[in-house]
């Protein structure tokens, strides 16, 4: 159970890192018995709460094979539901296109007519113009460095597991972008945005169904990586996605200072 830690102003955190959509356990496969396999999950996360080191803060976004919070909610922690939308089998282009709202594909075609086609050797610069440029039209900074992102694309790529796509038209202005990585079982819509000035041209639509492509032919299913902000949601949710929920666990301790003092002085505890 990987979690990331942090101690500022006498406050201890294990949170979500930037541009990581789930942590939480990760379990071997059980063949036990349905009731069997319950009490193995039981006792490996209970084990793994106890090993956790002392906190203010959690919070952690389960992946959505982790159906089974129970233990965590007998160690005091609550659960959010969330959403993402996964697209379940990329095998057949047709029946994906197909499965598109019609206002996708008709903003897919409307790109394409204007010309703008889907390019992938621009660079990471280039895509931290636009995807800046998309927090700047929402009058908001960036949630994370250009450095963070360029240190992360530096990893991605020695692991040969991210590609950035630009949709690009005939005057080379780029008008949305798309950033992917992958396993061996999925791809992650991890960042996109596109040109305030361009993002009526259909070209966000054109630049995923490229990706939603390419992903066929590294893996088995794509993940939007959802939102809970009702207009992406909308968006998303019309590429025909499986709506797909994934648990966020939460708890908030005592400050550890206090009760530190608290369980040293038996007293108080009588008060």
């Amino acid at each position: 159970m990987p979690f990331v830690i942090r101690k500022k102003r006498r406050k201890t955190k294990i949170f979500m890192p930037s541009l990581t959509q789930t942590l939480g356990p990760t379990l071997h496969p059980s063949k036990a018995k349905h009731a069997n396999r319950l009490s193995e999950e039981k006792r490996l996360m209970t084990e793994l709460i106890e090993r956790l080191p002392p906190f203010d803060h959690f919070l952690q976004n389960f992946h959505y094979s982790i159906t089974n919070w129970l233990p965590f909610y007998w160690k005091g922690f609550r659960q959010t539901t969330r959403y993402t939308y996964v697209l379940t089998d990329l095998s057949d282009r047709e029946a994906l296109f197909k499965n598109f709202r019609e206002n996708i594909r008709r903003e897919i075609r409307k790109a394409r007519n204007h010309g703008v086609g889907v390019r992938d050797d621009l660079g990471i610069d280039s895509f931290l113009k636009v995807h800046e440029a998309t927090f700047q039209r929402q009058k908001m900074e960036m949630p994370y460095s250009r450095e963070f992102v360029r240190r992360l694309n530096e990893a991605c790529t020695a692991h040969d597991a991210r590609k950035i796509f630009f949709a690009v038209d005939t005057r080379d202005k780029i008008h949305a972008v798309a950033y992917i990585v992958w396993d061996r079982e999925s791809a992650y819509y991890l960042m996109g945005g596109a040109d305030p000035a361009l993002r009526n041209s259909g070209a966000t639509s054109l630049v995923l169904w490229e990706a939603i492509q390419f992903a066929a032919t590294v893996t088995k299913k794509f993940d939007f990586e959802g939102s809970m902000l009702e207009s992406v949601e909308r968006y998303f949710r019309a590429f025909g996605g499986q709506q797909t929920p994934y648990f966020q666990i939460t708890k908030e301790n005592p400050p550890i200072s206090r009760m530190r003092r608290y369980f040293s002085i038996p007293w108080k505890r009588a008060q």
